[in-house]
Parts: C-alpha cells; structure tokens; sequence
C-alpha cells in the first residue's frame, strides 16, 4: 500500500464533512475502512451474523456522529472508538448469544497435534489459539488486535480505549499509553499460560 493511501483516504473523508456532504463523506468512509472494520469484528465475536448485527449499529452511530466529529484524531481512531462501543454494548445486552468457550477439549486437541512437525502452522491449531484468545476479556482482546493485528501505535490504542470524552494529551497520554504497554504484556503472558495449560506448546515455551 502507498504511504500517502491512509492519508488521501483520510482527507477525502474530511473535505465531504466540511463541506457538510455526509452521504459522499459515508461513502468514503465505507470505501476505507468497512473491510478492515467488519473484519476486526467477525475476529472477537467468531461469528458472521453476530458481526453483521453488531456492525449495524456501529454504522448508526457513525452516520450519527459524522457531523459532530471534531478531528482531533484521525477517523480510523474514532471509528475503533465506535466500534468498541457498539461491540461492549451488545456484550451486555440481554438478548446477547452467548456461545461460551471451554478449554477441555483443547488438551485432546493439542495431543494429536504434537506428532506433527510444525503444529502452529496447522488450521485447527490456530483455532485453539483463537478460542483461547476469545477466553480473554473483552478489552484485554481488543488490546490484543490493536496491536497484534491492526498494528496500531500506543497513542491511537490509548485513544480507542479511553472512556472520556476529551482527548487524552500531553501527560495523560504518555502514562495511558504506557499502562496499555504494561497491560499488553501481562496479556500475552496470560495467553502463554493458558497455551501451556492447554497443551498448545511445550513447558519451556
């Protein structure tokens, strides 16, 4: 991808806004960042449909919130901010569907899997690894994407994740993103246990 690509997509979203032609500026934004964003969404829920559903009511809140977006961060940070709004939301929804996960048919799994060479690189293998992922709490696995698979920078994940209103700046943002660091690697240490736990890789991994 250019290096330019984010950034024309970006102003293109802009100058619609402030023309104030949010249906063209709708447009671009679906032209941008749908994929990516509907994408982000079937990973944490593991479900097409329950994607589809969640991401329906993000996509309200976008085209809601389009006049009001003041630019204070690009829009793929305030998307990401919708987005796990929309997601926490169904999350605690009574009608959510909850299709528990549990380890104890991972060690069964794990077993047959060691006698192949190279067992990570195997489908069911990193099914295992996703399911154990999805064990994870909602925000430490939104962490976990935003960095791992979204490669996003410290300062745009704290921005996401932030609860208030404000813009996080200056001071605040060095010490938010700093305590996401932190939290990150306890993260990827807790998936290291519950892998070892599972069978998924050997003691001294």
């Amino acid at each position: 991808m250019p290096r330019h690509e984010p950034e024309d997509r970006e102003r293109a979203i802009r100058l619609h806004c402030e023309a104030g032609n949010y249906g063209l500026a709708l447009e671009a934004v679906w032209r941008a960042y749908r994929t990516e964003m509907h994408r982000f969404l079937v990973g944490v829920l593991d479900d097409e449909d329950t994607a589809e559903e969640v991401f329906s009511a993000f996509s309200e809140e976008v085209w809601k919130g389009l006049p009001g977006f003041r630019w204070e961060s690009s829009f793929r940070t305030w998307g990401y901010r919708l987005l796990r709004a929309a997601w926490f939301r169904y999350l605690r929804s009574p009608k959510r569907r909850e299709q528990p996960v549990t380890s104890s048919a991972l060690p069964e799994q794990a077993a047959a899997n060691r006698s192949v060479t190279h067992p990570w690189l195997r489908t069911d293998v990193k099914r295992d690894f996703s399911a154990l992922r999805q064990q994870l709490a909602p925000t430490d696995q939104m962490i976990l994407m935003l960095r791992i698979d979204r490669r996003l920078e410290w300062t745009e994940i704290a921005r996401i994740m932030d609860e208030d209103e404000e813009p996080l700046t200056g001071a605040a943002m060095t010490r938010k993103s700093a305590a996401l660091r932190q939290r990150f690697q306890s993260i990827k240490e807790q998936l290291r246990e519950m892998a070892r736990a599972a069978g998924l890789v050997a003691p001294d991994v």
